[in-house]
C-alpha cells in the first residue's frame, strides 16, 4: 500500500511538471477542443441534470460548457468541497453569472458558502452526467486525482443513496493522458475520457 501511494505521488509529480510548461493559448485551444466533443456529445445532448467543476488553472476549462448548460435549459449543478474531509455535495447553480459572486477557497475555486441552502443533486433526483477533473487519466478509465479523494467518497455515497452512478466523463488535456494509473479498489472508474486529440497518443 505504500508503494502505491507513493507511484501516486510521484505520478502527481510528473502530471503538475507537464501541466505547468502548457501554455496559455494551448490550454485555451485544447480547452476549445475537448468543448466541442463534448457539446455534440450523445450522453451530454441527452443529459438533462449536468454536475461540472469550476475549473483549476490547469484543468480544462469549463465556462463555456456551463454557459450552453443554461442555454440549453439543462439544470447545473457544482461541487461544494467540505474543508479538513474528502466531502463532496454537488449543489445547484443558478446561472452562469452566479460564478463570479461565489467565495474564493483557500484552493482559488468557487464554490457557495459551506452553510448556504442550496438543492443537492443527491437529495432532488441524482445526476444524469458528471463532468469529471483530475490530474491524470488512462484509457482504461483510471483516474488521478489530487489525492484528497473527493470524487471518489462522492460516487461512493451516490451509488448508496441512489443505487447506481451517473453516466461520467473526464475532460482532459493531451498532457494528462497516461499509459497506466496505480489505482485502489476505492478509485472509481471514469466511462469515458475527452481531451482534443486521440486516446491512443498516451504519455509515458
Amino acid at each position: 500500500m505504500a508503494s502505491l501511494k507513493a507511484a501516486k505521488q510521484a505520478l502527481r509529480v510528473q502530471l503538475k511538471q507537464r501541466l505547468a510548461a502548457l501554455s496559455d493559448v494551448n490550454k485555451a485551444q485544447q480547452s476549445k477542443a475537448v468543448t466541442l466533443k463534448l457539446l455534440s456529445h450523445r450522453n451530454y445532448r441527452n443529459a438533462q441534470r449536468i454536475a461540472v467543476f469550476l475549473n483549476m488553472p490547469d484543468e480544462i476549462q469549463t465556462a463555456a460548457i456551463i454557459s450552453d448548460i443554461f442555454q440549453q435549459g439543462k439544470t447545473c449543478f457544482i461541487p461544494r468541497y467540505k474543508p479538513r474531509s474528502n466531502h463532496m455535495d454537488m449543489v445547484r447553480l443558478s446561472s452562469l453569472e452566479e460564478i463570479q459572486q461565489l467565495p474564493v477557497t483557500s484552493w482559488n475555486i468557487r464554490q457557495p458558502e459551506e452553510g448556504e441552502s442550496r438543492e443537492d443533486a443527491l437529495f432532488t433526483g441524482g445526476l444524469d452526467l458528471v463532468l469529471v477533473p483530475g490530474l491524470g487519466f488512462d484509457k482504461e478509465g483510471h483516474r488521478l486525482g489530487r489525492g484528497k479523494g473527493f470524487y471518489d467518497t462522492f460516487f461512493e455515497r451516490y451509488s448508496r443513496q441512489l443505487a447506481g452512478k451517473p453516466h461520467t466523463i473526464a475532460l482532459a488535456f493531451q498532457e494528462q493522458l497516461c499509459e497506466s494509473i496505480p489505482v485502489t479498489e476505492h478509485d472509481i472508474e471514469i466511462d469515458e475520457i475527452l481531451c482534443a486529440g486521440d486516446l491512443e497518443d498516451m504519455k509515458n
